[in-house]
């Protein structure tokens, strides 16, 4: 089996790629800005060109660690409305923190503690509302520091909602927009901004609620975690929703005869990647390895 060590010891980085010096945005390229060529057939300078590719880099980044948010925000409104009953909230104490942060009321006008799935559904309402709101502000901003805020206020870079920074920022760098390099990065970083104190946080407070806040555990790490006479079950992924049910089946006491039924002495659940790292803090799941580490395993 061919692995990524392999792979990368036989490709050789393209030199004008690695100095974000080739843009293919357009089809009247690509175009290589090297040697005494400094600008593209459109008149993208050097400056302009590397902003764009380091800006579009970002965007896919924001754009698939904020849809993780989404999907959680989805996930919980699910399990406030009675439609996925196999989640629910693990955290309360959570849940009543990022209502407050969202502005989510969680008492009633009589002064009393509303039901807990009601707050959950309004929560994940208004977490969904953050990715397109029309106008308002952003509310997560909120958790930054006060000084912190007055320098995004004072540079322009505050994000207005998730999704338009970062549909904003690929604007930006098509063909016949944007041409100002510092321009374009300036809205890079509210793009990031989006997401890091967006998206992404939204997808870790809400994970919380669902799956329950992380506490210090002893667990263990490497490809030595794998078992020779167990049924191995490695969680790979970007999301925690199906792995946190995968790391429950594996538990089941019927799963686990099962495997025993069939020679194995039982089931070793362990993680590679980001849902990992999810598993191994709130269940103590053995992490197998990183990203690098995948066909390892297989391997193994």
């Amino acid at each position: 089996m061919e692995t990524a060590f392999e792979r990368a010891d036989s490709i050789t980085p393209c030199p004008i790629g690695a100095d974000g010096l080739c843009c293919k945005n357009c089809s009247m390229g690509p175009c290589r800005l090297v040697g005494k060529t400094d600008r593209g057939v459109c008149g993208a300078t050097i400056a302009t060109v590397a902003a764009r590719n380091f800006a579009r880099a970002v965007t896919v980044g924001a754009a698939s660690h904020s849809d993780h948010g989404r999907d959680m925000a989805y996930t919980l409104l699910e399990a406030a409305e009675g439609h996925a009953p196999d989640y629910g909230v693990r955290d309360p104490y959570k849940l009543m923190e990022v209502a407050d942060f969202l502005d989510v009321p969680t008492k009633d006008e009589e002064g009393e503690r509303r039901p807990i799935n009601d707050i959950a559904r309004d929560v994940a309402l208004a977490a969904l509302g953050e990715f397109g709101k029309v106008r308002g502000e952003f509310y997560y901003r909120k958790r930054a520091p006060a000084k912190r805020q007055e320098i995004w206020e004072s540079l322009g870079i505050t994000p207005r909602n998730i999704d338009r920074e970062i549909v904003d920022l690929l604007h930006r760098t098509h063909i016949g927009n944007d041409q100002d390099a510092e321009h374009i990065l300036d809205q890079t970083l509210r793009c990031a901004l989006g997401d890091g104190w967006g998206g992404s946080m939204l997808g870790t407070d809400i994970s919380d609620i669902l799956f329950g806040t992380p506490a210090p555990v002893r667990s263990q790490a490497n490809l030595g975690v794998l078992s020779e006479d167990k049924v191995n079950i490695i969680i790979h992924g970007h999301e925690p929703t199906l792995s946190e049910m995968i790391v429950a089946a594996a538990m089941d006491p019927e799963m686990i005869e099962y495997a025993k039924s069939k020679g194995a002495k039982g089931i070793q659940m362990s993680g590679i990647c980001c849902t990992a790292n999810e598993t191994v803090m709130r269940q103590g799941v053995p992490l197998a390895g990183n990203f690098l580490q995948q066909e390892l395993a297989i391997l193994t």
